[in-house]
């Protein structure tokens, strides 16, 4: 997951330097979507992970 939001970011990236602005946003915007979900998933796994004996 955290590598389609760095596709996504280059992809925002690339659109914002060619000066398409609408898909550099909807890009970035899908980039920190996945960003946030996949810190929240990487959070949890450490946290219920550890409960094994």
């Amino acid at each position: 997951m955290l590598g389609y939001a760095i596709l996504f970011f280059v992809i925002a990236l690339i659109a914002a330097v060619l000066g398409f602005g609408g898909i550099a946003g909807a890009a970035s915007g899908i980039a920190q979507i996945l960003f946030v979900v996949f810190l929240v998933l990487f959070v949890l796994s450490l946290i219920f992970g550890r409960r094994r004996p």
